[in-house]
């Protein structure tokens, strides 16, 4: 009885020996599968930040690029009003000859 009985603690001991290999191997494996995710995912930060940043620059440089605009169109204007004023003066200077 007494062999027995240590029989079957020693099958009982190598079947949890064997479990726990397996949930060792498992856990490993899982520890694994969250470095990868965990180096990926750090990636993925430093891509987003340097996306950010870039984001930054584009819209720096597209308010500058309106501001230009706007100081074009408002030369521009003053360019057409000039141009208006030399031709009424020109206009005016030309109908006396005319008539005359």
């Amino acid at each position: 009885g007494h062999e027995q009985l240590l029989k079957m603690m020693e099958e009982r001991m190598m079947d949890v020996e064997q479990k726990l290999r397996l949930v060792k191997r498992l856990l490993q494996d899982k520890v694994n599968q969250l470095k990868e995710q965990l180096s990926k995912n750090t990636k993925a930060d430093a891509m987003v930040k340097d996306l950010y940043v870039e984001n930054a620059q584009l819209l720096k440089a597209l308010e500058m690029t309106e501001q230009r605009q706007k100081t074009a169109e408002r030369k521009n204007y003053l360019l057409e009003e000039k141009i208006a004023n030399l031709n009424r003066i020109v206009k005016n200077l030309a109908s006396p000859s005319f008539s005359s």
